[in-house]
């Protein structure tokens, strides 16, 4: 009879399991073990899995109500202060500890464990528990959430140190670009893309395809798998919206900048602008087009001999390339065109890149340029001479103008 009873308890315990609260289950298993009798505490505990105290408790506060509505006050379960204490309300310092840990401060600290590691969850739950707070990484992980942490990464807003005249030059470019704009005269901004693997290689970023088929490509970045490098170095027309991208297979050098400017002007420039006389160009004061660098001041040169344009140059202070309109007028969308897509062969870059549009009417056109670049060539003092370069009154080192020879 006990065996059936047993049996019974259970079969009814565990249909009514999925509808019932902790209160409620604990109210059942008393009116269970009461309906038995002498002995029904520990019968019901044994059928249900429930401990004997619950079972008492149940029927305690089955006793006390004499029938009324259990239902407590306010939808309680439990009554108040009932239940586990939080382990911060028994540990009083292991908040403390663990803002310590985590604070900046201590990543400068040479006795810090965490001096030269990460922070994560279960290095601090370590760390903790060395301490002496009895702990996990998942409780460290909600205790950092309650306190308004939350992982976060760098964020480039630093610029270092400025030039005492930088402001004084972004607004002279700014008004030289509205001269030439308004006078109709063409104006560019240069700059050199990032260079990039050409093979089966990962591209950062993500796009759609079929669920849990990712495309394969190489685990190791290593240039000997694939077809060598490229260098992007692109041409965006500020009036236009419109630019060119040469795709570079050789060195970044002040020549191969100038033909990349050169093939723009031949290929779209000059169709825009047939009535050109002057040429406005914006670029960085380092690299290939570098505010220093003699070669581009030759090459230039050559190519004001060769269109008879007067081409007048306004570099950005050092340290403020991202100031540069090409940098988030043009590269940015390029790199959001072929984000996930591995970068497999010389045409694929090049229609990546020409396909690249906006919703503001940017067009890109693109070709390959396969000449060789040496490095290292010397400019002598008689050939930077021969430079028919003006320096305007406001930093000549920054703004410039070259006029053709003849």
């Amino acid at each position: 009879t006990i065996c059936m009873n047993t049996e019974h308890i259970q079969e009814r315990f565990e249909l009514f399991k999925p509808f019932l609260n902790e209160r409620q289950r604990r109210i059942l298993a008393a009116i269970e073990a009461q309906i038995l009798g002498y002995g029904g505490i520990a019968l019901v505990a044994r059928a249900t899995g429930l401990s004997r105290n619950t079972v008492v408790a149940g029927g305690i506060e089955l006793k006390a109500r004499k029938g009324a509505d259990v239902t407590p006050e306010g939808g309680r379960i439990r009554r108040p202060g009932g239940g586990r204490k939080r382990t911060v309300q028994k540990d009083l310092t292991l908040g403390g500890d663990l803002e310590y840990l985590i604070e900046p401060v201590t990543r400068g600290d040479p006795e810090s464990a965490l001096r030269w590691t990460c922070k994560s969850v279960r290095r601090l739950a370590e760390e903790l528990k060395q301490m002496g707070h009895e702990t996990s990484h998942r409780m460290v992980a909600e205790l950092l959430d309650q306190m308004g942490y939350s992982l976060q990464a760098n964020r480039k807003t630093m610029e270092g140190r400025s030039h005492p005249d930088r402001d004084a030059q972004f607004q002279y470019i700014h008004q030289k670009v509205k001269k030439f704009q308004k006078q109709g005269q063409p104006v560019i901004s240069v700059d050199t893309k990032k260079k990039e693997l050409v093979g089966h290689f990962k591209n950062q970023g993500r796009e759609w395809r079929p669920k849990d088929n990712p495309e394969e490509v190489l685990i190791y970045d290593f240039q000997a798998l694939g077809s060598g490098k490229v260098t992007p170095y692109g041409v965006y027309d500020l009036s236009q919206n419109k630019g060119w991208v040469s795709v570079g297979v050789d060195h970044d050098t002040a020549a191969f900048a100038v033909e990349s400017i050169r093939r723009w002007w031949n290929t779209m420039g000059c169709q825009v602008y047939p009535q050109a006389k002057r040429l406005l160009i914006t670029a960085d004061s380092g690299g290939s087009n570098g505010a220093r660098v003699k070669l581009w001041k030759t090459e230039l040169q050559r190519f004001t001999n060769e269109t008879g344009l007067s081409v007048s140059v306004c570099h950005f202070p050092p340290g403020t390339s991202k100031w540069n309109k090409i940098e988030h007028r043009l590269f940015s969308f390029i790199s959001q065109n072929w984000r996930g897509k591995p970068l497999i062969s010389h045409e694929v870059i090049v229609k990546l890149i020409a396909a690249t549009t906006t919703k503001t009417g940017l067009k890109v056109e693109c070709g390959v340029d396969s000449n060789g670049y040496p490095q290292g060539i010397k400019v002598t003092d008689k050939e930077l001479r021969a430079v028919n370069l003006t320096k305007d009154a406001f930093h000549g080192e920054w703004n410039y103008t070259i006029k053709p020879n003849h």
